[in-house]
C-alpha cells in the first residue's frame, strides 16, 4: 500500500528528515533532562510500540484530552473516530494539538516515599491536526490502519460500505516537534537511606499477548492468517506492535 497523502499541499513531505526533531520552548524537557531524547528513532520506537494515545486540544478556551487509537506513517500520525465527534469536527480548519503516548514498564520501590518512582517510556508530539477530507485518501487511511496492526489484512475483508465511510472521520497531523522521555533501572535512594530495613527494588510490568480466542460463528476451516503472525501467545505487546509496524513499512505502507 502506498504512503498516504504524498500530494497533500497542506502537509508536504520534506526531502529528507533530519535525525532529530528541533528542540524548542514547546517540546524541550525541563525536568530530569538527562532522560530526554529528541531523536526521531527514539520517538518512533515509543510510538510504534503502542496503539492508544491521548490527544490534547482546546475548544473555545476549554481544554480537552481525548483517548484515541492512532497509527504512524513516516512523520504523520493518523487517528479516526465518529464523524459526529466534537473533537474531529473541531479539526476541520486545522488545530494545534499535542498527542502523547506512554508505556508503564515497572514500579520502583524505594526506602522513602519521595524516591518511589516508575519506569516508563513516553513521547509527546506537536503539530497541526486536520481532517482528511478526500474520500479516496480517507479510504486508504482506514485500510492502512488495519494493515499497520495486521499487515495485509485489509485486502481480505469485505469492502467498506458507503455509510460506514460516511460515519467515520480521519484526522492527520505531521509531527513538527516531539520529545521522548524514559526512566529505566532500579531504586535511586539517598545514600543514608540504604541501611533502612525496608524492601526496595523494581517490579517489571509487561502487557503480554494471549492465545487467540476464535469467534463462535467462525466459518469452518478458517485459521489465523499471516496478518496475525506477530501476535504470538506470550509475546509482549511492544514486540508485536513494533514487528507489525516494520512489516507494514516494508510492504510500502
Amino acid at each position: 500500500m502506498r504512503r498516504l497523502a504524498k500530494d497533500d499541499p497542506a502537509m508536504p513531505e520534506p526531502p529528507k528528515a533530519p535525525s532529530a526533531f528541533p528542540v524548542t520552548a514547546r517540546n524541550r524537557v525541563k525536568r530530569l533532562r538527562e532522560r530526554a531524547s529528541y531523536d526521531r528513532d527514539a520517538v518512533y520506537a515509543i510510538l510504534d510500540a503502542g496503539v492508544l494515545a491521548h490527544l490534547a486540544y482546546a475548544i473555545d478556551g476549554q481544554p480537552y484530552c481525548t483517548p484515541t487509537l492512532y497509527w504512524r506513517d513516516g512523520d504523520r500520525l493518523y487517528w479516526h473516530g465518529s464523524s459526529a465527534s466534537r473533537m474531529l469536527k473541531h479539526l476541520r480548519e486545522g488545530v494545534e494539538v499535542c498527542l502523547t503516548v506512554s508505556h508503564l514498564d515497572g514500579l520502583a520501590l524505594a526506602r522513602s516515599a519521595f524516591h518511589h518512582s516508575v519506569n516508563y517510556r513516553s513521547a509527546m508530539c506537536f503539530g497541526v491536526a486536520r481532517l482528511v477530507e478526500d474520500a479516496e485518501e480517507k479510504t486508504r487511511a482506514l485500510a492502512a490502519f488495519v494493515d499497520r496492526l495486521y499487515p495485509g489484512r485489509s485486502a481480505t475483508l469485505r469492502p467498506m460500505r458507503k455509510q460506514e465511510a460516511k460515519s467515520t472521520a480521519v484526522a492527520a497531523m505531521r509531527i513538527e516537534e516531539a520529545s521522548a522521555k524514559t526512566r529505566t533501572g532500579g531504586v535511586k535512594d539517598d545514600e543514608e537511606d540504604y541501611g533502612v530495613p525496608v524492601w526496595a527494588g523494581a517490579i517489571p510490568i509487561r502487557a503480554v499477548v494471549g492465545a487467540p480466542a476464535p469467534c463462535e460463528r467462525l466459518v469452518a476451516g478458517v485459521a489465523p492468517g499471516a496478518d496475525l503472525a506477530d501476535y504470538r501467545d506470550g509475546a509482549t505487546l511492544d514486540e508485536a506492535l513494533a514487528a507489525t509496524q516494520r512489516r507494514y513499512e516494508k510492504a510500502g505502507g
